[in-house]
């Protein structure tokens, strides 16, 4: 099924669903972000439904086979469709009560139209609208926002970012991603409430990073996270190189501490922060329809460079634990901080230790992040070429199968133990350099070897 005709069905059933609760008597709206993106002439990812009749009530009307009370604590009911239609959270009129936990609400009071749209958190996603008389009903001013492009909390920031910790990075994003601007009262409250970001659970932060960081607008987004001071709070280890790091203080206020302890001191000289800020920001420019993984590398490069030598995936290893990404991630990341100044450097490099990086999975996310980078740092990009053209090559050619395994040195009389992955390195690095050419002449090096003959040149140093 086309995507195209699965965005109409999901949209005809959310409609569908409004029809029906009017039809039992209920008031029943589209809300939050599908009204937000249809208003920019976008197609809604999902569709929640607003109304006055309460959890017990939406599941008498769409059936208990059709429903599901996951939130229901909270006033919220899923409604299921046929198979292939995307669910519906149906969500009845409330106002919340308390935020203890800088979260979620303690509890709800159900209520009207106009109390639910003023407990949500941006005007643009405060708006309700009737899909059956094709009308927007807004109470908090969203329309005139949208038309405007600004993101402004509802009623009183502070209250709203004091409420759930997490709208302050929602705020960050929706700006960016839309190539809106923060109100000022927003972004005075973010900043005065950033330190508290840390409240917020690590897969959160690493959900909404996930959502910022793959986008074109991935540089805005930084460029946002650094002026509303949330950037160095997420990752302390880029304060140092954070120019807006040093006005996170007021003339009252000692200077600015993570909540995060970090293992090592990354303090250094303030001389190189505009350099080091440019070129990251420069870099995530540079990147192209890059995952997750590039992008974070591409934030946190200067950090995991002035790690300790050969080992830049230290302090990115770290930051990629602190938010609880998967074991992928944080492979894909550091490989790419690891490996991409050997792109760079190409045919400089020994073909042996090049060559594995650019027949492994990732070669071409490597290739197009080293590229981005040698491009961020005004480098020379012969080394890119160099690697794209090996790439280009037959596998047979690029990749050829392995002269010799283990059973070849068992039969020469070897016995089993770290000597054999030493010898099947050395043998499988003289024939990527074109030494070795066949079983036979593998074979004979072995015997040589085992005898004690060092016959040849050593291997290439190993990356």
């Amino acid at each position: 099924m086309s995507d195209t005709r699965t965005r109409d069905r999901d949209r005809q059933f959310a409609r569908e669903i409004v029809e029906r609760l009017r039809r039992h008597g209920y008031e029943a709206y589209w809300a939050g972000g599908c009204v937000r993106d249809a208003l920019l002439g976008r197609v809604p990812k999902d569709y929640d439904v607003a109304t006055n009749a309460r959890p017990e009530e939406v599941r008498d009307v769409f059936g208990h086979r059709h429903t599901l009370p996951i939130g229901q604590a909270f006033g919220v009911i899923t409604v299921r469709g046929e198979r292939g239609v995307a669910p519906v959270e149906v969500a009845t009129f409330r106002r919340d009560v308390g935020y203890s936990d800088g979260r979620h609400p303690d509890g709800v009071v159900f209520s009207c139209a106009e109390e639910d749209a003023q407990r949500r958190d941006f005007t643009i996603n405060g708006m309700f609208y009737d899909p059956i008389a094709g009308a927007v009903v807004d109470f908090v001013g969203g329309q005139q926002d949208l038309a405007h492009g600004v993101v402004r909390a509802i009623r009183n920031p502070r209250e709203r970012f004091h409420e759930d910790k997490l709208r302050m990075l929602r705020a960050v994003r929706f700006a960016a991603t839309f190539g809106f601007t923060l109100e000022p009262n927003t972004l005075a409250a973010i900043r005065e409430l950033a330190r508290e970001i840390v409240i917020v659970s690590a897969e959160r932060i690493a959900a909404e990073m996930r959502r910022m960081l793959p986008h074109p607008t991935r540089r805005h987004s930084v460029e946002l996270l650094s002026a509303s001071w949330l950037l160095p709070v997420l990752i302390p280890e880029l304060a140092p190189h954070d120019p807006e790091a040093a006005a996170i203080r007021s003339p009252d206020e000692p200077p600015f501490e993570s909540p995060y302890k970090l293992a090592t001191d990354v303090t250094r000289p303030a001389a190189n922060r505009g350099s080091h800020w440019d070129r990251t920001l420069e870099l995530l420019d540079r990147l192209h329809n890059p995952e997750f993984p590039a992008g974070l590398a591409a934030l946190i490069h200067t950090v995991a460079e002035q790690s300790e030598p050969r080992a830049p995936q230290s302090r990115a290893g770290a930051i990629c634990r602190r938010w609880k990404l998967s074991l992928d991630e944080i492979n894909r990341t550091t490989w790419l901080l690891q490996n991409a100044r050997h792109v760079i450097a190409g045919p400089t490099r020994a073909w042996p230790r090049l060559q594995p990086l650019l027949v492994a999975a990732g070669a071409r996310e490597l290739v197009d992040y080293a590229e981005a980078l040698a491009q961020a740092e005004h480098l020379p990009t012969d080394g890119i070429a160099f690697c794209r053209e090996k790439m280009s090559l037959a596998t047979a050619e690029l990749n050829p199968d392995p002269l010799i395994d283990g059973a070849d040195l068992k039969r020469l009389g070897l016995a089993p133990g770290p000597r054999f992955r030493i010898l099947l390195e050395e043998v499988r690095d003289r024939q990527l350099m074109g030494e070795l050419q066949t079983k036979t002449d593998a074979i004979e090096f072995v015997r040589h070897q085992a005898a004690g003959d060092t016959r040849g040149s050593p291997p290439p140093d190993r990356v």
